[in-house]
């Protein structure tokens, strides 16, 4: 069957991930035991502490399925971090009690009760978003800014557009993904009225974007698009959207408008790769591709990933400055972790040619000279108007500077400390011994889409 209106795939959406009445009744009855488990913690501390649910089940916007409880602790401003923190993870293990400790800014306890996932977070009960002491202090705010202002349709939209996201790839707010939040969607649907609105007017955008819904912004931003957070005026909710992101958003409302379907709302399915199709893409590509691969650090992912991606443009930047002329490049983390740049130049020639300064510059022109006069070096000989010589490359491979020199570029340091441990470099067809463990990394580099 054919959809003939966006309005009427978007009707059928709504309905469908819009949760049941007994799916609302299942998650408020958990989240009512889990705030009375936290409040029983609060007593016996006998410290001034309320608690909150926050996020998208708060603020009726969770899609049928998710399964996701947000409580906040708040505690006093007044309180010390090292108390926050001594009397958040007390609570939270109260609240959750086989959970484990993550670090955001500062601990929390997150785990699974009765079937969802629950994280525990404390923060300071600030008077208002602008006077937070820790970064989570605005989370309450948001809960409260958009239960006052989304009515049952917008919710509705609400949910439609974050299923649109999910299903483009370009929902979550995490440092992997650098997608939309949650609140940056529903700040979105509220600014347009409504999903239909919002997409028509995305297939306009033309970045920078900028919206500031309560004309309070005091501060300048670059990003592509700038959405002034509604309870801070010195914060842009986009601000850790990749710009890819914000492109996908506006190639996908076009192509809804062009071509209303409700395909484009659920997740793409991506079959791994095995090893033998890597090997033959690498072979049909011609391409040189280099891999670092380690056991992954033992932190969370908003620590790991800005690690990796710092330590992959090391690797890439160092590999284009020699010449090996990098033409994509991806990280991936597991159980292992691997850097990976595919290189067009797979070896350079035995020598390299350095140029020195002009010979009118007199005193580099002459230290130039002398450092190669009388060296093994083919040279010193005049170019123009310059002293040249010709000399041994360090390195004409990828995978030997990637063996012998990695720790010369910019790594982040958990990365870096992962590296001393010991890595293995692949080259060429080895990395498809990467397929085991990233297949559908893998599918998704070598054959990228929009």
């Amino acid at each position: 069957m054919t959809d003939t209106s966006v309005e009427t795939v978007v009707e059928r959406i709504h309905d469908r991930v819009t949760p049941t009445d007994d799916e609302r009744e299942r998650l408020h009855a958990v989240a009512d035991r889990l705030r009375e488990r936290a409040r029983d913690a609060i007593t016996d501390l006998g410290i001034d502490a309320d608690v909150r649910l926050v996020g998208s089940t708060a603020r009726e916007t969770w899609l049928a399925g998710d399964r996701d409880i947000d409580l906040f602790v708040r505690f006093p401003p007044n309180l010390s971090r090292a108390d926050l923190e001594r009397y958040g993870l007390q609570v939270g293990h109260a609240v959750v009690p086989d959970g484990h400790e993550e670090f955001a800014e500062h601990p929390y306890v997150k785990g699974e009760v009765e079937g969802f996932a629950v994280d525990c977070v404390p923060c300071f009960a600030v008077e208002s978003a602008g006077d937070i002491q820790s970064a989570v202090d605005r989370t309450p705010f948001h809960t409260e800014y958009l239960e006052d202002r989304l009515d049952d349709d917008l919710r509705g939209d609400a949910r439609v557009t974050k299923a649109f996201l999910k299903g483009i790839g370009a929902y979550g707010s995490d440092l992997r993904t650098r997608g939309f939040a949650g609140y940056l969607a529903e700040l979105l649907v509220l600014e347009h009225g409504g999903f239909v609105p919002l997409v028509r007017a995305v297939v306009d955008w033309n970045p920078p974007v900028s919206f500031d819904p309560e004309a309070h912004a005091t501060s300048g931003f670059e990003d592509s698009l700038v959405v002034i957070d509604p309870t801070d005026p010195d914060r842009n909710v986009a601000a850790s959207l990749a710009p890819e992101n914000l492109a996908r958003l506006i190639h996908y409302s076009r192509d809804l408008l062009a071509d209303p379907r409700e395909s484009l709302f659920e997740p793409r399915r991506v079959d791994p790769i095995d090893a033998e199709a890597v090997h033959a893409v690498v072979e049909e590509r011609d391409t040189h591709p280099v891999v670092v691969r380690f056991d992954a650090p033992d932190i969370v992912d908003d620590q790991l990933y800005p690690q990796l991606e710092k330590s992959l443009s090391g690797l890439e930047s160092e590999l284009r400055r020699r010449g090996f002329a990098p033409l994509r490049s991806t990280c991936v983390a597991d159980e292992t972790a691997a850097l990976l740049v595919e290189c067009q130049i797979a070896k350079l020639p035995a020598i390299e040619r350095h140029e020195g300064p002009p010979v009118g510059v007199r005193d580099h022109a002459e230290g130039f000279y002398d450092a190669y006069a009388d060296g093994p070096e083919t040279g010193p000989y005049l170019a123009g108007d310059r002293y040249v010589v010709e000399r041994e490359r360090d390195y004409r491979t990828p995978e030997a500077f990637a063996e012998d020199a990695l720790f010369s570029v910019a790594l982040g340091p958990a990365i870096e400390r992962a590296l001393d441990d010991g890595y293995t470099v692949l080259a060429a067809g080895e990395v498809a011994t990467l397929a085991a463990e990233f297949g559908s990394e893998l599918r998704e580099y070598f054959y990228p889409h929009v």
